[in-house]
């Protein structure tokens, strides 16, 4: 429509809009953010180790001077600096990365301190921003160091109004010495602390040998070294070999340490001997990232649970350092043991993850290793001194034509001081009279007439003398790559005295080294060994009562069920479970009901078919073997330990087809050497054990042929003892028959009728 004063029409909107595929338009505007997550949030710098936010915070504490000498400011000045000017993000968000740079242990070395509440290792949060205080600590101003010195470019903040160092020139490996993790789009890093003292001395080591083997930088720099502490308990060769490449893990480990035990063994041990024989173990550090409220819930959940019945109760007995207390069920649990299986059930072993994937000094990320890391560091650091050099080298010439300028005014001052007092323009003729620069005259008119002293002359003189020398210095170093070298060594030594290993700060927490051999672990093991009589009715309601009662008990069942099967266990031990759709099932006979009312259904805890019935309970012994046949006459033989199923979906074992089903799930005892199979059709086949193939899964082989129905049951026996079946009646009494010559032929014949006496209902 027509505007009101130029009777221009207004632009269309939809004149703006662009043809485009939308598929195209898509996966650019995605690669402008994955691009931005990857090089300004999530990967740090290779040359100061920070990602932009980190960054940003020190800056704008270093702004506010929060100096480690100056007092502390509230967080809250700091974090609205901080999204104000630089960092147009959440506070929220600021605050936690600002919080975690004042945790000692979260960094190895602090690069904020607080005061007030910061959170602690129990997973406690840190107080609201308007509660607390920060100000830097001398590790930031370490890697500060030089921004007033020209050695870094400075960019434009966000909206303009601002300038914001590109990185930091300081000469602290906050990389290395603080590590960093983060996840991008398509990549992640993960890079441990170490020891700033081992992290120089592989540095050095660089500069003296830039051939250097990767073994040689292993033994100055050997490895993590997290802000808690704890135990690294892989191999050497493993833990170099991850820092070749830069991709690996390492298993770490917390402390046990006793520190008021007696005996040397047992403070190293973790173990406080008390009276009467008892004893306790004592954690004092706990694995990197691993919050000690949540790993006393999952020990306190691992006894409650009966994963751990051999310990009785954990304690936590914490003050401003880590003790927790593991009380065992008995003086008689082996001390190995237990930690072996506190580490196996908890996170009180973990496994951090090492990728060292960083931004070079051209911004792209790449995957280092130790070596190709420490030269592109250390190449960053001689651009840094030069560019410092550089700098200085601009500051001396400009200082020299003030002090030229200066001097040649003392020369001459009577006559300076009559053009002064003579001529309305004294610059103009000053600068022709003298030939002395804008610059000189100018600051010449400048000075004050105290300064207009005999010894100002001198002390002029000797500057002019100093800054001389120091630029034929800087000069003679910026034109001999030797001489960078040495300085930067020399600057390097110096900061390495700072976090010498005799220093608190500096002396190294984690212990690496690889694990001795322990007690196996084995979930058995946890378990307290009891006799136990499993009783499985036929509509699968499965229950234990304590002890061995005799099979043969008149155990109670749910009106309309029945006995089905009865064993005898241990509480130790694994029961399969055989359905007749072929699946085998595995349960813990310590996690069975008690027998106090009719158990629970096994379905409950197994995904058992409904229209499935179960035909064999079995107690897993691991060198023993089933015979399985199916319906239709075909079985094999099968190793109990392949049938052990790891979920509660089971296993299946028998491959069936059609209607065909599972009918007999019987043990093969060892001295056994002949199978026995009977059809619906009462005819009996006996033939040697050794044409009975043993498989892990499959059909099997056909066992006896019928033209009429299918196979009734089967069983091994030894053919020397004779085949031996129950009577019937009350009696309980069997018969045994010794000559079955005349039933025994080659696998998979009809069979002739059993002999007299055998039961109607052809079953064993």
């Amino acid at each position: 429509m027509p505007s009101d004063k130029t009777g221009l029409a207004e632009p269309d909107p939809f004149d703006s809009i662009i043809d485009a595929p939308f598929d195209a338009a898509l996966s650019e505007r995605y690669l402008v953010y994955a691009l931005s997550t990857i090089t300004a949030r999530s990967l740090p710098d290779l040359r100061d180790g920070l990602k932009p936010v980190h960054r940003r915070l020190l800056w704008a504490m270093r702004q506010l001077k929060l100096n480690p000498t100056d007092a502390f400011k509230k967080s809250a000045r700091v974090v609205g600096d901080v999204i104000g000017k630089y960092h147009p993000h959440g506070d929220a968000s600021v605050y936690d990365a600002m919080v975690r740079l004042a945790q000692d242990f979260a960094l190895r070395y602090p690069l904020v301190e607080g005061q007030g509440n910061f959170g602690n290792i129990d997973g406690d949060n840190a107080a609201a921003y308007r509660y607390t205080e920060a100000r830097l600590t001398r590790t930031a101003m370490s890697l500060m160091q030089g921004l007033d010195e020209g050695t870094v470019d400075f960019v434009p903040t966000y909206n303009g109004e601002e300038e914001e160092p590109e990185i930091f020139p300081g000469l602290f490996p906050n990389l290395l010495a603080n590590g960093s993790s983060g996840i991008a789009v398509g990549m992640a890093t993960s890079i441990p602390s170490h020891n700033a003292h081992e992290i120089i001395d592989a540095a050095l080591e660089v500069i003296d040998n830039p051939q250097v083997e990767h073994e040689r930088l292993m033994e100055l720099f050997q490895g993590p070294d997290f802000a808690t502490g704890g135990l690294i308990v892989d191999s050497q060769a493993a833990v170099s070999a991850a820092y070749r490449t830069g991709r690996g893990s390492f298993r770490v480990r917390g402390r046990f340490h006793a520190a008021e035990a007696t005996q040397e063994a047992d403070r190293e041990a973790g173990i406080e001997r008390l009276s009467g024989g008892q004893w306790q173990l004592v954690i004092s550090e706990i694995p990197y990232m691993v919050q000690k409220g949540k790993l006393i819930e999952q020990i306190a959940a691992a006894i409650a649970d009966r994963k751990l019945p051999i310990l009785e109760d954990v304690r936590d007995e914490s003050d401003e350092q880590i003790r927790l207390v593991l009380v065992p069920r008995s003086r008689k649990v082996d001390p190995e043991l237990l930690k072996e299986s506190v580490y196996k059930l908890t996170d009180l072993e973990t496994r951090f993850g090492l990728n060292m994937n960083v931004l070079d000094a051209t911004r792209t990320p790449l995957v280092m290793g130790l070596k190709e890391l420490l030269s592109n560091w250390l190449a960053s650091q001689i651009d840094i001194l030069q560019r410092r050099s550089r700098h200085r080298l601009e500051k001396i010439a400009l200082r020299l034509e003030l002090v030229e300028g200066y001097i040649a005014a003392y020369l001459n001052l009577d006559r300076v001081i009559e053009i002064i007092r003579g001529e309305d323009e004294p610059k103009p003729v000053m600068m022709a009279e003298f030939e002395l620069t804008d610059r000189q005259a100018e600051a010449i008119l400048n000075m004050r007439l105290r300064s207009l002293r005999k010894l100002e002359e001198m002390q002029l003189r000797g500057e002019r003398d100093d800054l001389l020398k120091e630029r034929e210095e800087l000069e003679a170093l910026l034109d001999s790559p030797a001489r960078q070298r040495t300085r930067l060594k020399r600057d390097l030594r110096k900061l390495q005295k700072e976090y010498g290993k005799g220093t608190p700060l500096g002396a190294r927490r984690t212990t690496i080294a690889e694990a001795a051999p322990t007690v196996e672990f084995s979930p058995e093991a946890m378990i307290e060994k009891e006799p136990v009589t499993v009783i499985l009715s036929q509509k699968g309601w499965v229950r234990a009562a304590k002890g061995h009662v005799p099979l043969d008990t008149d155990f109670k069942y749910k009106e309309g069920d029945e006995a089905g099967f009865v064993l005898h266990a241990q509480t130790t031990d694994k029961l399969l479970v055989a359905a007749d759709n072929g699946r085998f099932f595995t349960m813990g006979a310590d996690k069975l009901p008690g027998a106090r009312g009719f158990g629970e259904p096994l379905r409950n805890t197994l995904d058992i078919d409904a229209d499935a019935r179960i035909v064999g309970m079995i107690r897993h012994r691991p060198e023993a073997q089933l015979l399985l046949a199916a319906a239709n006459g075909k079985g094999f033989a099968a190793q109990t330990a392949e049938l052990l199923a790891e979920t509660r979906k089971g296993r299946q074992v028998v491959n069936l087809k059609g209607d065909n089903r599972l009918v007999t799930v019987r043990e093969i005892a060892p001295d056994h050497d002949h199978v026995a199979v009977v059809g619906d059709n009462r005819k009996l086949v006996v033939f040697s054990l050794e044409e009975l193939p043993v498989l892990a899964r499959g059909q099997g082989v056909q066992l006896q042929r019928y033209r009429d129905g299918g196979m009734s049951d089967a069983l091994t026996f030894k053919l020397e003892d004779g085949l031996s079946w129950a009577m019937g009646g009350e009696t309980g009494r069997t018969r045994t028959e010794t000559d079955m010559w005349q039933w025994k032929v080659a696998r998979g014949a009809a069979g002739r009728m059993p002999p007299q006496g055998f039961p109607r209902d052809n079953r064993f």
